[in-house]
């Protein structure tokens, strides 16, 4: 039986690691052991959480958090590559972009362990962003590259991969699972449109957290002041990151739309279901905008999801709060996306991503 090491360290990386861990435990094949590294400390990643995601609980946790990037990497490595000795996992599997990401890599790597990238070949090419390095460094050291997209497989093949010792394949997104899965329950699991009182009255949902935008006060004054204009015509439902809400009031930036506290998946599902469009820094929500077939503003220079805005599902708009106010007006006249298959995929990536792990 072949063991997965698995490292997680942020709540997207859960929901999506968790659709792939019910396919390895249903595989006589495969066994996983999860490690949880504590990077996004919340306290709503608790027992409730990965009772009502059902999500399997770590088998270890790192609790390392609110640290400086070097020190977050250097004490996961060293954490994570104990328990790699311990348990002694045929590959080690990592998501995404984050540090955690990084850290499992290059701690498995160093002493011989295979390594499977989930969402690799995304490129931002915006080097000044963290996550761009944690993918990139990622990527090149590992054995099997999952990736979302035929746009990922082309970065990689710009890249120079095909010279590499490594397997690249195209499996879809795994979110799209999660998306169809958790979508499956959302309506019996939330009450948050209720709640707000927006059953049949039409509203904007958005996100803004990204330090890029967060830590710029002129940047984020112009987003918030778009936003204003823009709840005076549709309301705006702006669930806020701590840290955003903390440096709306040090910067005394005022914000007239509806804001709300930070909500669960199930909730974030239903608000994206009955939305009219979505404006968001996130690369996540985006691509879930898109999958739940709402149109977006992505409040970015780039993104890697360059499918959203190559078939103008999403308008890139960055800061600038001209740009927001006017791509606003043209993507409210615009018809909901159609769901394509070769952009992410149909929903099956988990089943592709087991198949390449038995080989590997």
């Amino acid at each position: 039986m072949k063991k997965i090491l698995t490292v997680l360290g942020a709540r997207p990386q859960f929901i999506k690691g968790a659709v792939l861990s019910r396919k390895i435990k249903e595989n006589k094949n495969l066994t996983e052991v999860i490690v949880h590294t504590g990077q996004h400390f919340d306290k709503k990643m608790s027992d409730i959480f990965f009772e009502e995601m059902d999500i399997p609980t770590p088998d270890y946790n790192l609790d390392i958090n609110s640290l400086s990037h070097g020190a977050m990497t250097g004490r996961m490595i060293e954490g994570i590559e104990e328990i790699i000795l311990k348990e002694k996992p045929d590959v080690l599997m990592v998501y995404g972009d984050t540090n955690s990401t990084i850290a499992g890599a290059l701690a498995a790597k160093k002493i011989g362990v295979k390594v499977a990238h989930v969402e690799a070949g995304l490129r931002s090419f915006n080097m000044a962003m963290p996550e761009e390095v944690n993918r990139i460094l990622t990527d090149r050291i590992s054995d099997l590259l999952l990736c979302p997209t035929q746009t990922a497989i082309d970065n990689l093949d710009t890249e120079g991969f095909k010279n590499f010792n490594c397997e690249i394949i195209q499996t879809g997104d795994i979110m799209f699972d999660a998306a169809i899965f958790y979508a499956s329950q959302s309506a019996n699991k939330s009450t948050i449109i209720n709640d707000l009182n927006l059953k049949d009255n039409p509203y904007v949902l958005c996100t803004i957290h990204r330090q890029e935008n967060t830590d710029d006060p002129k940047k984020l004054k112009s987003i918030i002041t778009a936003i204003n204009k823009i709840n005076k015509t549709t309301k705006v439902i702006l669930p806020i990151h701590p840290r955003t809400k903390k440096l709306l009031k040090q910067h005394n930036i005022s914000c007239s739309c509806e804001i709300i506290d930070p909500v669960g998946y199930f909730d974030m599902i239903e608000l994206l279901k009955n939305s009219t469009l979505v404006i968001t820094d996130s690369g996540g929500l985006q691509k879930e905008a898109y999958y739940f077939q709402k149109n977006s503003l992505t409040l970015r220079e780039q993104t890697e999801w360059v499918e959203l805005i190559n078939n103008n599902y999403s308008i890139l708009t960055g800061s600038d709060g001209r740009k927001i106010e006017k791509a606003f007006e043209k993507m409210m006249d615009r018809q909901s996306p159609e769901i394509k298959k070769e952009l992410f995929g149909d929903g099956n990536s988990a089943d592709l991503m087991i198949e390449a792990l038995l080989k590997l």
